[in-house]
């Protein structure tokens, strides 16, 4: 295949990546996407991609690219992956989960879900700290209690690896306010009220980076294999 029909054919399945971007269903069925992609009765698409009709090296051309059509969305639908590979978070079992006993629990939803302990801890951090830890929200009326409360006991400091753990990993936490958190969450299920949330997790990729370095010395996260890695992630 020449590089001229390749080159065309990832330009094209590029185009249809950016278009299905928007759509997370599309993502949600990963290596799915080659296989089903279909080209019946699409090949003057191709053509049009070419610039060129009419002679039956066009044709040839056209059914080239259909063939390298679907490869190209699978390549680079396994670049998209690997671009959103491992990431940590960090996660915190607050005074009150920790006094109901609720630590176990919390690390074993964390665990069956597939992700990765790194760092762990148990510290009663300072009101200093508190205010650290919640500094985006120090205009809130709300931000005193909420900086008492993070200081008034233990809390098991933690960070979580795994793909795609940030955003789940708050998936798995539920709403803020534990009313509206679905069943099967850890708020939606062990919680009542919002000033017992028992749980806190970062919102986003640089929250977890300025929690874990405030949490913990580089030193302190270890780097490891799982050996059930290969399982939960499909490497064997």
């Amino acid at each position: 295949m020449s590089p001229k029909i390749w080159r065309s054919a990832s330009r094209a399945a590029q185009s249809l990546l950016s278009s299905a971007s928007k759509s997370s269903r599309f993502y949600s069925e990963g290596r799915a996407v080659a296989a089903a992609v279909s080209f019946s009765g699409k090949l003057p698409f191709l053509a049009s991609v070419h610039g060129r009709t009419g002679s039956s090296n066009v044709a040839r051309q056209w059914i080239s690219g259909a063939l390298a059509f679907p490869a190209a969305v699978y390549m680079l639908q396994e670049q998209e992956a690997h671009a959103a590979q491992m990431e940590q978070t960090f996660i915190a079992i607050k005074p009150d989960g920790v006094q109901r006993g609720l630590i176990s629990e919390i690390i074993s939803r964390f665990e069956r879900k597939g992700f990765k302990l790194v760092a762990i801890k148990v510290v009663v951090p300072s009101k200093e700290h508190a205010q650290k830890h919640y500094h985006d929200l120090k205009e809130r009326p709300f931000f005193n209690g909420l900086c008492d409360f993070l200081s008034s006991g233990p809390v098991v400091a933690m960070v979580w690896e795994g793909e795609g753990v940030i955003k789940y990993g708050r998936k798995l936490i539920g709403a803020t306010d534990p009313q509206k958190s679905e069943p099967g969450t850890i708020r939606g299920d062990l919680a009542v009220a919002i000033g017992g949330n028992v749980i806190h997790g970062s919102d986003g990729p640089e929250t977890a980076k300025d929690e874990i370095n405030l949490w913990f010395k580089p030193e302190e996260l270890v780097s490891y294999t799982s050996n059930a890695e290969k399982w939960i992630y499909g490497v064997n």
